[in-house]
């Protein structure tokens, strides 16, 4: 089964070129990106209605980005022409028999005159455009730039772009005030907001994690290893690129175009365990798979690993669009160390999916009870209310063994892969969505830390037994985060992890501490209950 596919392998050559003049020429600020006035200027040519125009334009920006680029602004024509024919939009109407190859481009009243007039103006070929209109300025520099002057509004195009100018503006000086990247995450990048979005495979060794990576790329990734024993020692990092090549973990935690570089606080021992296999395929041009060494039971995990596996997986949890707990019919039993690892997933259950693995293995009868120990495994893990998601089926390239499951068991695989699909293939769709969660999630969490921090500063003495003090305040952090709680109104479960807190607390000085400015709070608030939405209004489908 496909699961994504780019428009432009669709859509004939000589389409193609007639789309990119009308791109081009539609593109007032010469920056890639078609926002809502333009495409309303420019759609309204098509003489559709305005319900079907919405529609149109909510199958194209699939991912709600607030912008069409050349990929959906293809999407877009096409969707326009079948809607000129007489087809109802729907979502999967191009994934339908359309014979995209002989799809004329849609009939747009009066464009032509127009392109014939942008043609012999100086400011509308496409060699003084270039020429004349400055280049949109990276936004790689509003993370460098120690100059206090803001972001110009009309630098922002998108709701990624608009996160970063608040980011920059609003939360990032609150974070370093309070020193944030210290206890929790560290500073974000450009290229954080920019990654693409990532899947997580996690599971003891030989639940065929990168086995179901080669499944859904129907081929191998450089440096993969498969076998019975724990094969995969490192965390690996599957993505697009030009040709195929292994990158060592150093190397990649240090370039700017790679959202790594906060893997740096793990050290060299981790670094060295850390690589990223890049190779040309068109799933990896949407999504990167994160694969993992398998879970370690007993003492081996700590004791034989050089480096924090719970915090790295943690990170890794923080970044991801999806987290896929792999088991299979014989590794049910959930080690210490798993239990750890679940648990470090705190705070992302939502992005959690379970797959039970190679259940081809066992008849329909055994199946049934190992789904039920399963479930009951995780019931005493997750502590979460909600039944969670189960995905059964046998994730590699071998033929369903029909002779052990019946071919009731054979039709049950194919319907479990096909939702499991169907969760992945809505991954990008959603990733503009998560990322504004994450964001948001991560304000409130630095708002808080400023509180305690700023408690825990105000509750030193101002001469003597300070080092006393400290470490009461240290033992009590339990009561300490019920103070704050209680005096600025907080929610409990936005406080964090009481023992992780006191662990990294123990290292720090109180009194070189900031005292609370209420001035930082209120701008993080502000944000919140404003910026935010408003960017959401601005960028939203411009057709209601």
């Amino acid at each position: 089964m496909e699961i994504l596919s780019s428009p432009i392998s669709f859509c004939s050559k000589e389409n193609q070129k007639i789309y990119q003049e009308w791109f081009n020429f539609t593109d007032s600020d010469g920056d890639g990106r078609i926002t809502g006035n333009d495409a309303i200027k420019f759609f309204a040519l098509s003489n559709l209605s305005r319900p079907e125009l919405k529609q149109v334009w909510a199958v194209a920006d699939s991912k709600r980005q607030g912008f069409l680029g050349f990929n959906e602004f293809i999407i877009a024509m096409q969707l326009v022409a079948l809607a000129q024919a007489g087809h109802e939009i729907t979502q999967d109407i191009l994934s339908k028999e359309v014979d995209h190859e002989n799809l004329k481009p849609p009939v747009m009243e009066g464009l032509d005159a127009l392109l014939a007039k942008s043609r012999h103006s100086p400011k509308k070929t496409e060699l003084e455009v270039n020429a004349s209109v400055p280049p949109q300025p990276s936004t790689a520099h509003w993370f460098n730039s120690k100059s206090s002057k803001k972001v110009p509004l009309s630098a922002v195009t998108s709701i990624t772009d608009g996160l970063k100018r608040l980011y920059v503006e609003k939360l990032k000086p609150l974070e370093v005030t309070y020193q944030f990247n210290d206890f929790v995450h560290p500073l974000l990048t450009n290229s954080d907001f920019d990654a693409k979005p990532m899947v997580m495979l996690l599971g003891q060794y030989s639940t065929g994690k990168t086995t179901f990576i080669k499944h859904l790329l129907k081929s191998g990734y450089p440096g993969a290893h498969i076998g019975p024993e724990p094969t995969t020692d490192r965390f690996v990092v599957v993505m697009s690129g030009p040709d195929e090549r292994s990158i060592p973990g150093n190397t990649v935690a240090v370039q700017a175009d790679m959202p790594f570089s906060g893997l740096t606080t793990f050290g060299t021992s981790f670094l060295s365990k850390f690589q990223c296999s890049q190779m040309p395929h068109p799933l990896l041009d949407h999504i990167a798979f994160v694969d993992t060494p398998g879970v370690l039971s007993g003492e081996k995990q700590r004791t034989q690993r050089s480096y924090d596996f719970t915090g790295v997986t943690s990170w890794f949890a923080a970044k991801c669009d999806l987290i896929l707990l792999l088991f299979d019919p014989h590794k049910l039993d959930i080690s210490d160390e798993f239990k750890r690892v679940i648990g470090s997933l705190r705070g992302h259950d939502d992005k959690i999916r379970v797959v039970l693995n190679k259940a081809d293995q066992v008849d329909t009868q055994q199946l049934m009870r190992v789904y039920g120990a399963l479930m009951w495994s995780l019931g005493k893990v997750l502590n979460t209310p909600e039944v969670m998601r189960v995905y059964i089926g046998s994730f590699n390239d071998k033929p369903i063994n029909e002779a052990v499951t019946g071919p009731i068991g054979k039709d049950l695989f194919e319907k479990e892969q096909d939702d499991l699909l169907s969760d992945l293939k809505d991954i990008p769709k959603k990733n503009c969505d998560r990322r504004i969660n994450e964001f948001v999630k991560r304000a409130r969490a630095a708002k808080i830390h400023a509180y305690i921090v700023s408690h825990l500063k105000k509750e030193m003495p101002a001469m003597m037994g300070k080092a006393k003090a400290q470490q009461k305040l240290i033992d009590n952090l339990e009561d300490e985060f019920g103070k704050v709680q209680r005096e600025f109104h907080l929610p409990a479960g936005d406080f964090p992890d009481t023992e992780q807190f006191r662990e990294v607390l123990s290292g720090y000085n109180f009194d070189k501490f900031e005292k609370l400015k209420p001035k930082m709070i209120q701008v993080v608030d502000d944000m919140l209950a404003y910026d935010i939405p408003n960017l959401l209004k601005t960028f939203r489908n411009p057709y209601g």
